[in-house]
């Protein structure tokens, strides 16, 4: 027992090290190094088809098909750990950017809705929380080009995890369209083109059709809880370009 607390000590030490974006990226750069190629290329060396010096080709043939379902199993659990530290990796960085260390949320239908408690027209530009969404994955990136050389995939497919995390976090937040589609104050003109400017703004460097089509299903929704007031959302919003045009100004900063 006192081994075993001395090592899960040892195990949580060797995470909280792992504090800076660089030093997470870094220990999922390692484990999906040791997971894809490392360990696979050990227990091939460790296979009976190396150890016992057999010669005949088809004995060795043999020995790979008896071992290759559990070979695939292997494989399938390691991916799996790795698909869970990733997950994990932007859980984690998802709720940094939506929440407060108090616990108040940075993305929230006030937001949106307080918009309209002034006639003055606001200077547009998408909101703080996408804009350092937008500057997090720009700054990855850049550290992942280093960390992951010859596994740009895996990277990619980080980036990705990430922005998918926090739009579907977005997508899922009753207490959020509770307010937007059902609370005591409407979403009013500028709320619902701030929403469509960040949704634009996000589909400019999300990637990936799910992503895409769950923003367009969100930008509907908000529409429709725009349009049960009475009026029109066309006959208020810019043309699409415009969207594009201020969404794009940062995106190229």
């Amino acid at each position: 027992m006192e081994d075993e607390a001395n090592l899960e000590g040892s195990t949580n030490k060797i995470v909280r090290i792992a504090e800076t974006e660089s030093q997470q990226l870094a220990l999922l750069a390692n484990a999906s190094l040791l997971a894809e190629e490392l360990l696979p290329r050990a227990a091939m060396k460790l296979s009976p088809q190396y150890t016992s010096g057999v010669d005949d080709p088809r004995k060795r043939v043999a020995d790979r098909q008896n071992r290759a379902p559990e070979q695939r199993e292997w494989k399938r659990k390691l991916q799996r750990s790795i698909d869970r530290l990733r997950d994990s990796f932007c859980r984690q960085h998802a709720l940094d950017l939506i929440f407060s260390e108090d616990g108040d949320s940075y993305l929230n239908a006030d937001m949106y809705i307080n918009m309209d408690n002034t006639v003055e027209e606001p200077d547009w530009a998408p909101s703080p929380i996408f804009q350092e969404l937008y500057a997090k994955l720009n700054r990855m990136a850049n550290i992942a080009a280093d960390m992951f050389v010859g596994r740009e995939r895996f990277a990619t497919l980080l980036m990705k995890r990430l922005t998918e995390t926090v739009i579907l976090w977005l997508s899922g937040d009753q207490s959020f369209w509770e307010d937007i589609e059902e609370g005591p104050k409407p979403l009013g003109p500028f709320g619902l083109q701030q929403f469509y400017l960040d949704m634009q703004f996000v589909i400019l460097f999300g990637q990936g059709r799910h992503v895409q089509q769950v923003i367009y299903d969100m930008i509907d929704r908000a529409m429709a809880a725009f349009s049960s007031t009475g009026m029109n959302p066309d006959s208020v919003l810019p043309s699409d370009d415009w969207f594009i045009d201020v969404a794009q100004e940062l995106s190229v900063e």
